[in-house]
């Protein structure tokens, strides 16, 4: 039997779990009291934790029947990049469980320093120190596989749904991401992957005016990815675009930057400019996208095999 580690950002599971996340995120450096309560008030707003360990969980279990119904033998797992089971957490327990086969598949399809980097270094610095012989691989960069942008797809039209008859004439798409340091992606396939996914997806939907924006940057004196979501919606509103459907196509599945950035922040500047915001449902455990994660395991290991 192998282990099949899924890896995600993480989140606090109660608002006492707060500090550690942002220390985890500061790199140990203590945050400050009004740091610690303003991300608190985030979580308040959004039921006072983050459902991502949950849904993780979810889709790790679905996964693995998925998995398993095609023949294949796996034990799953999680681990959290910012917040509990933390990666080196779960890579104990899997040795505990007598595992030393490990495939992992960080929880995103773009690849960079900041997501999948973060995450494989993470996992190896972690398997270096607990000094036993584990075969670990890595499945990333799926952005373009046929299922994942049909799971998009069908979100999407979910989301169009939202709209009338006469406001879905009318419907500007805008498709979302996390923006992250220029300096960061520079040298990144990070904002390439996002471009050709988000022409993947429009492929094979019906036409409609598209944007593309990035979303909750930190703060800093460093430059961000952009434009952000904020200046996006002022441009439409200046050209007197009234219905905007949002498409985190940067996320997988519901967390902070969903709850709250989308659902709370943008959702209270699109009402200042007069503007009607939807979003797409997010992926999480739908059907489609448990169908092509299991694709993409099977894709990884066939290539394994074959020495690819």
């Amino acid at each position: 039997m192998k282990a099949l580690l899924l890896l995600a950002f993480g989140g606090p599971r109660s608002l006492d779990e707060v500090e550690f996340l942002l220390a985890r995120l500061f790199q140990g450096r203590k945050p400050s009291f009004e740091q610690i309560e303003r991300v608190k008030e985030r979580y308040r707003l959004i039921g006072g934790f983050s459902p991502l360990q949950n849904i993780t969980q979810e889709q790790a279990r679905r996964l693995e029947e998925e998995l398993k119904k095609r023949g294949y033998s796996f034990k799953s797992y999680v681990g959290m990049r910012y917040g509990h089971p933390l990666i080196e957490e779960t890579l104990k327990e899997i040795l505990q469980d007598g595992m030393t086969e490990i495939i992992a598949l960080p929880m995103t399809p773009f690849q960079s320093r900041a997501s999948t980097g973060a995450y494989i270094e993470e996992t190896n610095r972690v398997k270096k120190n607990l000094g036993k012989e584990i075969s670990l691989s890595f499945v990333v960069g799926w952005h373009l596989h046929p299922l994942y942008l049909e799971a998009i797809q069908g979100r999407i039209s979910e989301g169009l749904e939202k709209f009338n008859a006469e406001e879905r004439k009318r419907v500007h798409l805008l498709f979302t991401a996390h923006s992250l340091p220029r300096s960061m992606v520079e040298k990144d396939p990070y904002t390439k992957e996002i471009e050709v996914s988000i022409q993947g997806v429009l492929e094979k939907i019906e036409p409609f005016p598209w944007h593309m924006a990035y979303q909750s940057k930190g703060g800093g004196p460093e430059e961000w990815v952009g434009p952000d979501v904020e200046s996006v919606l002022e441009e439409l509103s200046r050209e007197k675009i009234r219905e905007v459907l949002i498409i985190p196509i940067g996320f997988v599945s519901d967390h902070i930057e969903i709850l709250y950035d989308i659902d709370i922040l943008y959702q209270e500047k699109a009402e200042s400019l007069g503007v009607v915001l939807k979003r797409t449902p997010s992926l999480n455990d739908s059907k489609k996208f448990i169908e092509a994660l299991a694709n993409i395991v099977e894709e990884h290991m066939n290539k394994r095999v074959q020495g690819f």
